[in-house]
């Protein structure tokens, strides 16, 4: 490992714990992810067990990096993970239900402090710090994935509101009386529509409703997904780019929408769907545009994450160190 002086300085721990897998590293200042692995969560009915291989994992990283001396703190983004408290609440996508302590399960296993946050609040931080949001005080980040997440930031703040739950903008209604939500029981969420997930929906929806070719009529529905539809959409379908069409309609409806509450400088987009480049990107500008008041209109840039997907999650979680 180099001796540089940005490694010379103080060290921040970042924890991405996502549904399926957790992804950890040490980082420096400039945003250089130094050391990084990777566990499962989901093979961990207990917190207990999900703790110690973290620590088995992540110890010998601590002692690469020149030991515990150097290490400020440890940031940690899970899903429905509240600021305030440290607490994980009810997260309908990880294995141990109900609410967990994990700050404190954390620090006690570490003997570091440590920040907590959701994951969508936790890319916010990160873009701020590191990527596309540098030096803005106003941005709303928008991750699209399985689901959608959100941070909002304005001000220079990030806004948790009186509990350490503001920002679910995924959840907000856009079509009223619209797809069922499995996972909240509601209606009409955004979620439900500008999602991977909400993708693939509207896909066998479309195919089902309509007699027209497709590719995607060659695939077995089982195996229909988001990357299926794009790879149909570049190939020239029609149906498939449909869908992104619809898509982008939806999410530039809501945009428009968060706009006028928040009146960002820019939206930055993030996650899995905005691979799919214009396809998404221009029908979603074009229907924000279309449902703004004309004080806002062409004011606010639409931008896609500069960070490196495989390392933003640890870098958003690691920006919370530097907050402390």
């Amino acid at each position: 490992m180099s001796t540089s002086t940005s490694t010379l300085d103080s060290l921040a721990i970042g924890i991405d714990i996502g549904g399926t897998g957790t992804k950890f590293g040490i980082v420096d200042r400039l945003g250089n992810v130094l050391f990084s692995s990777e566990i499962s969560t989901k093979k961990h009915i207990e917190i207990e067990t999900f703790i110690a291989d973290l620590q088995q994992n992540l110890v010998p990283l601590i002692e690469k990096a020149g030991g515990i001396g150097r290490i400020k703190g440890i940031g940690v983004g899970a899903p429905n993970g509240n600021y305030y408290t440290g607490t994980v609440e009810y997260a309908p996508n990880l294995p141990w239900k109900g609410i967990l302590p994990l700050a404190k399960l954390v620090q006690d296993e570490f003997k570091l402090p440590v920040v907590l946050t959701n994951d969508a609040n936790a890319a916010a931080l990160g873009e701020m710090m590191y990527g596309a949001a540098k030096g803005m005080k106003d941005f709303i980040m928008i991750t699209l994935g399985t689901g959608v997440g959100s941070g909002i930031v304005a001000n220079g703040k990030l806004i948790y509101g009186h509990d350490g739950f503001a920002g679910e903008l995924g959840h907000t209604t856009i079509i009223p009386d619209g797809r069922y939500h499995p996972g909240t029981g509601k209606k009409g969420s955004l979620e439900s529509y500008a999602s991977a997930t909400g993708v693939t929906t509207t896909a066998l929806e479309l195919l089902a409703n309509s007699k027209r070719e497709s590719i995607l009529r060659k695939i077995p529905k089982e195996k229909i997904d988001s990357k299926k539809v794009y790879e149909a959409a570049i190939a020239g379908d029609a149906l498939a780019q449909e869908i992104f069409e619809f898509t982008g309609k939806i999410l530039g409806m809501a945009l428009a929408n968060f706009i006028m509450f928040s009146s960002p400088e820019a939206i930055i987009l993030f996650g899995g769907l905005t691979k799919a480049g214009d396809l998404i990107l221009s029908p979603t500008k074009k229907h924000m545009e279309e449902n703004l008041i004309q004080v806002f209109q062409n004011k606010v840039k639409i931008l896609v994450s500069h960070l490196n997907e495989s390392d933003a999650a640890i870098l958003g979680a690691s920006a919370l160190v530097w907050d402390m």
